[in-house]
């Protein structure tokens, strides 16, 4: 390969969610949001709950149709991340500083600050930003008068912009409060029994987990959302990806080696992301071939482990003859397997602890049992584990074989 200069930049955006530029697929989910953000500008209360693996690209999915819904659906609308935030009256503080915010340099910023008008504060060493600030006391009533103030805010606001859309962004502190739980199903009923309606789109963004866990807390937020469901990647979505993000940046890839890539990346933006950054950072010719391909995934192997995986989880799974399992399981078995399939894969140095294998991996969260499947039944608790696995295991050399270890021999004392 011809040497080069250093890159400028690379096209791809790792850890971050995805910039609108470079967003490709996903028309079905995008359809389905920008119809209940329409909805919802008749005033019809629209309650969404996106959801999907992690890794999935749920942020920046809802990040595009925030900016879609901005554009051409008419609305003011704001990306909320809720994490850390445990109590209601942050939540609603959180809610307006980032209406707040995202006014800004837009033609209704005015409008929005004479709103909020005396908890607006500039903000930053020249007071080049701003924040939404309120007493407690303030705060405790704004938990109160959450729907009034929506209600008003849309009223003043109905002739530049014709619906509100709030994406409730990293809500793992609050899925599990019974407050927020009962909060949020009181705030859909009062706007429900009030009989004037409420331009309001509200997509709550998280982990199906989250969403069973809100509904065990108040079961008649079942009925509230409409679930929207992201599916991974198909591998010829991904190829499009990688060869359109590639080409943005003047780079080229042939057919074999955007198949290769996109066999190891499941389906996932986020590993997709990882992987593409390392080929483009190791390409230097502005021609991705095998070898930069081989070179790229390798290295992102080591950066998935370390970013994705809890320590615990990755010292577990590193374990030699654990490690020869969980290869197997990764290539060769789907995302849920029983025990009988998985022994039948395997030697019989390794049959010899394949018991405490599933205890370990179960106690570090690596494998949960299914028993709605049957007895004996295994899943993959995140998938970004599976694909790290596949991703690793195709950088290293075989390994050797020998004796189980005592710590691999012993029965788990979990």
């Amino acid at each position: 390969m011809a040497s080069s200069a250093p890159k400028d930049y690379s096209p791809f955006t790792p850890g971050q969610p995805v910039p609108v530029d470079f967003f490709v697929g996903r028309s079905a989910e995008v359809a389905r949001l920008r119809d209940a953000v329409r909805e919802a500008a008749t005033g019809k209360l629209r309650t969404v709950f996106l959801t999907g693996e992690r890794g999935i690209g749920k942020s920046s999915l809802a990040s595009f149709v925030k900016f879609l819904a901005e554009q051409e659906e008419g609305a003011l609308a704001a990306h909320v991340l809720l994490g850390g935030v445990s109590s209601l009256e942050e939540v609603v503080r959180t809610v307006f500083d980032r209406l707040l915010k995202d006014s800004l340099g837009k033609a209704w910023q005015e409008r929005v600050k004479n709103f909020f008008g005396k908890h607006v504060r500039e903000v930053g060493l020249f007071g080049v930003t701003v924040e939404f600030s309120a007493s407690a006391e303030d705060l405790q009533r704004a938990v109160r008068d959450f729907v009034p103030a929506l209600d008003e805010l849309a009223r003043r606001m109905s002739d530049q912009r014709k619906v509100i859309l709030l994406v409730l962004d990293d809500i793992n502190g609050l899925a599990s409060s019974v407050a927020f739980a009962d909060w949020l199903k009181s705030k859909v009923d009062e706007i429900a029994t009030s009989g004037s309606g409420l331009p309001l789109c509200l997509i709550l963004v998280g982990l199906e987990e989250r969403r069973e866990t809100l509904i065990a807390s108040q079961p008649s937020l079942s009925r509230v959302f409409t679930l929207v469901e992201i599916r991974p990647w198909t591998a010829e979505e991904t190829a499009e990806f990688f060869k359109s993000t590639f080409e943005k940046a003047g780079t080229s890839i042939d057919d074999p080696e955007l198949m290769f890539l996109s066999h190891f990346t499941g389906g996932l933006p986020v590993l997709a992301h990882e992987i593409g950054d390392q080929v483009f950072r190791i390409d230097k010719d502005s021609h991705i071939d095998s070898d930069d391909a081989a070179a790229g995934l390798v290295a992102a192997a080591d950066i998935v482990g370390r970013k994705y995986l809890e320590p615990a989880v990755l010292h577990a799974i590193r374990s030699p003859r654990y490690r020869t399992i969980l290869e197997k399981l990764a290539d060769q078995l789907p995302v849920s397997f029983t025990r009988k399939d998985l022994a039948g894969k395997l030697d019989s140095q390794e049959e010899q602890v394949l018991d405490n294998f599933l205890r370990r991996m179960k106690k570090f969260g690596v494998l949960r049992p299914e028993p709605e499947v049957g007895p004996g039944a295994y899943r993959f608790d995140n998938v970004l584990h599976r694909l790290y696995i596949r991703l690793a295991s195709a950088k290293k050399k075989p390994v050797a074989r020998h004796p189980p270890t005592e710590e691999e021999r012993s029965p788990s004392t979990s």
